[in-house]
């Protein structure tokens, strides 16, 4: 097989680690509220 170069479209780079940044950004969230409350979800249980 010859060697093929595969196009991605820099758009979905860009889209995808600004996705994985939210998802950081969620996840420490959700340690800070754990480490102040002491609960996974404030206020629901």
């Amino acid at each position: 097989m010859e060697n093929q170069k595969i196009n991605i479209d820099p758009q979905k780079t860009k889209a995808e680690k600004l996705n994985g940044r939210f998802a950081i950004i969620g996840l420490v969230a959700l340690v800070g509220a754990y480490i102040t409350t002491g609960q996974i979800v404030p206020g629901v249980i």
